[in-house]
């Protein structure tokens, strides 16, 4: 098999040529097939490099596709729910920023996760890891060492990526398939999780825990809160499963340090949150500095987050405090109102408990919590939809760059991906 008959980059390239093809205004399907299964010899066959013994190249392989595609979500879902406002002079990053994203915007359909593009990688990242779960299935314990772990650290990144085209995208597709909602999105993800629990060993705490905050995520996103509950209240709120990142490569950069901190400056911190307070003093969970000049764009100011300090930055994918603020909602009421006051009094923040007018509006309260406490860690575009919470700016509000901002909660299937899938017209 070649470089362009394998299954992940067919899929990618398809739509890629299909679109060509479109806005060349020339029936070339055939042609598409030719490219599609060129001959080269010089590449590496997929058969040669999908062997048992190349089984922890191929799962650290998946880790490193998602990671990357996560960098570029945090960034791009930041944009869309309003914790960054763009400030580079590319005009196809703005989509983002207004919430006006179309189904024919290359940049979020088919660019790479080094240039904040979301489809292509995040599908990428499900495909190279669900690929590595089937692989390591088919091979034996004596084939491959440490295999049960292997197992479970590919399922579990598999269902993190099922996790944000669920949170992202209205509506996704999978190796050609169906279009699938939301809900489906979810109920994939949360099988992964299990999947990865009913593999992974006592010992290796990092994967169960990470597996049971994904499925607790999973679950309250479809409303499943005693499930959620059960899941969440079981890790410590001292774990974290970060995403590794380093400067030897672009696609290993913090992504956000990368457009917020460098000299790009592509992404200013939104006026929402530069100034965050608790009980009149700075809130610790939201660190943003004045850079007192103005960014790439030479138009909007630059405010700076502090939370990741370098490229070599880690991001957090999965932790106990996430989990907590899982479980709080599960429980509501008083229970929850006591759980996000453990949180806030926990050493490092110290902040006082929530006032009597917090705790009375408690769905309020939670997602303002989460607002902070999960600040540029990929989950507030999620939040917005599914809180149904208010838009800043409002929808309808002139964008300075010209057009207004729009009501988008979740970006639309790509028409590369519709045109391309037969089971979507394609």
């Amino acid at each position: 098999m070649t470089l362009l008959t394998h299954p992940a980059v067919r899929r990618v390239a398809r739509p890629l040529l299909a679109a060509w093809c479109l806005a060349a205004a020339a029936g070339c399907g055939d042609a598409v097939d030719r490219l599609l299964t060129a001959t080269t010899p010089s590449r590496l066959g997929e058969t040669s490099f999908l062997v048992p013994q190349n089984a922890p190249l191929i799962v650290n392989s998946a880790v490193a596709d998602f990671e990357c595609a996560f960098g570029s979500y945090v960034v791009a879902s930041g944009l869309a729910s309003g914790e960054l406002t763009d400030a580079s002079q590319t005009a196809a990053r703005w989509n983002y920023d207004r919430r006006d994203v179309q189904t024919n915007d290359a940049l979020y359909a088919t660019s790479a996760c080094t240039a904040l593009g979301v489809y292509t990688p995040i599908s990428t990242a499900r495909y190279t890891a669900d690929q590595a779960l089937e692989r390591l299935n088919a091979w034996s314990d004596a084939e491959v060492p440490n295999r049960q772990r292997l197992r479970a650290t590919a399922a579990l990144y598999a269902g993190y990526s099922y996790l944000l085209l669920a949170e992202g995208f209205c509506t996704a597709a999978v190796n050609l398939g169906p279009e699938l909602q939301t809900a489906n999105m979810l109920d994939s993800a949360e099988a992964r999780f299990s999947t990865a629990l009913g593999l992974v060993t006592a010992a290796d705490s990092s994967v169960r825990y990470a597996a049971l905050v994904g499925r607790a995520r999973a679950r309250i996103g479809k409303g499943d809160r005693t499930g959620a509950a059960t899941d969440a209240a079981a890790v410590p709120v001292g774990f974290v499963l970060n995403a590794s990142a380093d400067n030897n490569s672009a696609r290993r950069n913090n992504r956000v340090f990368e457009q917020n901190n460098a000299s790009t400056s592509g992404v200013t911190v939104a006026a929402a949150y530069r100034a965050l307070t608790v009980a009149g003093a700075a809130d610790p969970r939201v660190r943003v500095t004045n850079a007192n000049r103005l960014s790439g764009d030479q138009v909007n100011p630059l405010f700076q987050q502090n939370k990741y300090a370098s490229l070599t930055a880690p991001i957090p994918i999965a932790s106990g405090v996430e989990a907590q603020l899982i479980l709080a909602e599960a429980q509501g009421g008083a229970q929850g109102v006591a759980t996000l006051n453990a949180l806030r009094a926990r050493s490092g923040v110290g902040l006082p408990a929530l006032t009597a007018a917090e705790a009375a509006a408690f769905t309020a309260t939670l997602f303002e919590e989460r607002r902070r406490e999960l600040f540029l860690q990929g989950n507030r575009y999620f939040d917005v939809r599914r809180g149904n919470l208010t838009l800043d700016p409002a929808n309808g509000t002139q964008y300075p760059k010209g057009g207004s901002y729009q009501n988008q909660r979740c970006w639309p299937l790509p028409a590369v991906e519709r045109a391309a899938n037969p089971n979507l017209g394609g």
